[in-house]
């Protein structure tokens, strides 16, 4: 059920953090979204491992809910399941963070509190329209 995970690494800035990936590690930016003159948020991808960061002011207006534990916890899981209908089954009752949404990038999501503590978002491709 489980495609994939993912880390999302919480950060004040992500620009000094982009040759580590890029230049040294030969990683590509798949996305990236601007939060005034810096960025908020960048994929960062190279075959089939992906990396995620994103600054604290961007996830504080991204999702609210996630307030200031984003700075006590720097990492989140961003988990890719192939059957999110299933997976939202699974799930129910565990405390949701992050409503369940479809974002720009073309990905349904929800994210929850694991009993442990951490923020684990789940997600699944959206499916193409029919023609």
């Amino acid at each position: 059920m489980v495609k994939r995970i993912t880390p999302v690494l919480f950060v004040e800035a992500i620009e000094p953090c982009l040759p580590f990936w890029v230049d040294r590690l030969g990683f590509e930016k798949t996305a990236e979204v601007p939060d005034g003159d810096r960025l908020g948020f960048v994929m960062l991808q190279k075959g089939g491992v992906e990396v995620i960061y994103q600054t604290y002011s961007s996830v504080g207006k991204d999702v609210p809910a996630y307030g200031a534990d984003v700075m006590r916890s720097k990492t989140f899981l961003y988990v890719e399941v192939d059957d999110f209908d299933a997976l939202l089954a699974r799930i129910q009752g565990a405390p949701v963070m992050e409503p369940e949404r479809k974002t720009f990038y073309g990905m349904r999501e929800i994210g929850v509190r694991e009993p442990g503590g951490h923020f684990v978002t789940f997600a699944a491709p959206v499916a193409a329209a029919a023609h």
